[in-house]
């Protein structure tokens, strides 16, 4: 069975609540600063909401000149017409990165479009539809699920690359074919912004709103190959009688035949059973493989309609939450590996330091972003970085009367 080689992520795939326990479970710390450590916990998530709920209200903005879904009158006055898509894409894009999001890449997604769906359908999209595409994928997993063929007679077993979630933003095309607008529901200039979870890394393109199901090659012979021998059989006992009778029709009208054939009740209703039989043949087949093509899209159906998360604005207030959660999650965990340390690390060592901990004390390879979460905690003047550029975290009295001047500085911004 192949194996994966699956890179290590930013994603750290634990609660905050979690990260904070896990992180007290090691160390020295007495009950006193175990619980000093949780109040400034606290502190900093309040903080981080309050600057995450501002970018909230941006993103709203921004999106509202694009929302499909608004139930709001638009108004168009000077104030509020300098927001624009551009402007929410690249607001959605920083938040995808905060939210420890990665971005794939256009290899990735051709590899996806070539390789076969595990839901055993071929999919094909034309991206002449669009005219922006953004893909963003977090916790890539490896998988693994048991696929039956030959009418379930045999079962395999496969294992795959799993995201755990993917967002997907599409602008599309200002001119579509209006025959593909009313097939697809397609809107011109239009939008779409979804949220999905557990989407096999083979399996991308049904994501897509336009994604058509093609028969595959198997799927034509299991329907072709029995078309063919029962069609040779009813040519032959059903249709056999009426053929027969009409060359000797023909025949005797063209002069090849001097015996006259006599066109009566009987030999009529041979003829028109014989092609009434042929027709109802044709017509079972082509409801045979509509009827396939048409299980193919209840099972692609079925699958977004279980792996699909969030739409639209939704999406993006979903992200605020995860990328909240992210910033959080870097900022306690560098912050507390500096305040356990007897020296001065430098930003190598104790990004070292965090990932060996992940892996071997909680088994998750993490690439934790080392550098995001050394930012946050400058800005939050809990740490000192030292002349060789090794850094240290201030003690936790410190801390907590830093971060309470930060909050004090908060409320008297936001007094009228």
């Amino acid at each position: 069975m192949q194996k994966h080689a699956i890179d290590p992520l930013r994603f750290i795939p634990f609660r905050k609540a979690d990260v904070i326990e896990m992180c007290l479970s090691t160390g020295d710390l007495d009950q006193e600063q175990r619980q000093k450590f949780r109040q400034m916990a606290s502190m900093i998530e309040k903080l981080f909401h309050i600057s995450f709920q501002t970018r909230l209200e941006l993103l709203k903005d921004s999106f509202s000149k694009i929302n499909p879904d608004s139930d709001t009158i638009k108004v168009d006055l000077p104030t509020t017409m300098h927001h624009d898509d551009p402007a929410f894409i690249k607001q959605l894009e920083s938040l995808l990165d905060k939210a420890n999001y990665e971005k794939i890449t256009e290899q990735t997604l051709k590899q996806a479009l070539c390789h076969d769906s595990l839901v055993k359908v071929r999919l094909h999209v034309d991206f002449s539809d669009f005219d922006e595409v953004l893909l963003f994928a977090r916790g890539e997993r490896e998988a693994e699920e048991t696929v039956t063929s030959f009418f379930g007679l045999r079962k395999t077993k496969v294992r795959f690359v799993n995201y755990e979630r993917v967002a997907i933003y599409i602008r599309f095309n200002e001119h579509i074919d209006l025959k593909r607008q009313q097939e697809f529901n397609l809107q011109p200039g239009g939008m779409v912004l979804k949220l999905f979870k557990n989407v096999p890394k083979a399996d991308l393109e049904m994501l897509f709103p336009n994604t058509e199901i093609k028969m595959r090659l198997v799927d034509k012979l299991l329907i072709g190959i029995p078309a063919v021998i029962s069609g040779g059989i009813v040519l032959t006992t059903k249709l056999g009688a009426s053929l027969l009778l009409l060359a000797s029709l023909f025949g005797f009208w063209l002069g090849l035949k001097s015996q006259p054939v006599e066109l009566d009740q009987a030999a009529i209703i041979v003829i028109f059973a014989g092609f009434g039989a042929v027709g109802s043949y044709l017509w079972k087949q082509f409801n045979n493989f509509k009827n396939r093509k048409l299980r193919f899209i209840q099972t692609l159906t079925q699958h977004l309609y279980f792996k699909n998360l969030d739409n639209n604005a939704g999406v993006f207030h979903r992200l605020i939450d995860a990328a909240e959660e992210e910033e959080c999650k870097e900022a306690f965990l560098a912050y507390y590996f500096l305040l356990q340390t007897d020296v001065p690390l430098s930003r190598q060592e104790l990004d070292h330091k965090i990932e060996r901990w992940l892996s071997e004390k909680w088994e998750q390879k993490v690439d934790f972003d080392i550098t995001d979460a050394l930012e946050k905690l400058e800005e939050l003047e809990l740490i000192k970085i030292m002349k060789d550029q090794h850094l240290i975290a201030l003690p936790l009295d410190v801390a907590q009367h830093t971060l309470h001047q930060a909050w004090q500085q908060i409320g008297t911004q936001s007094t009228p």
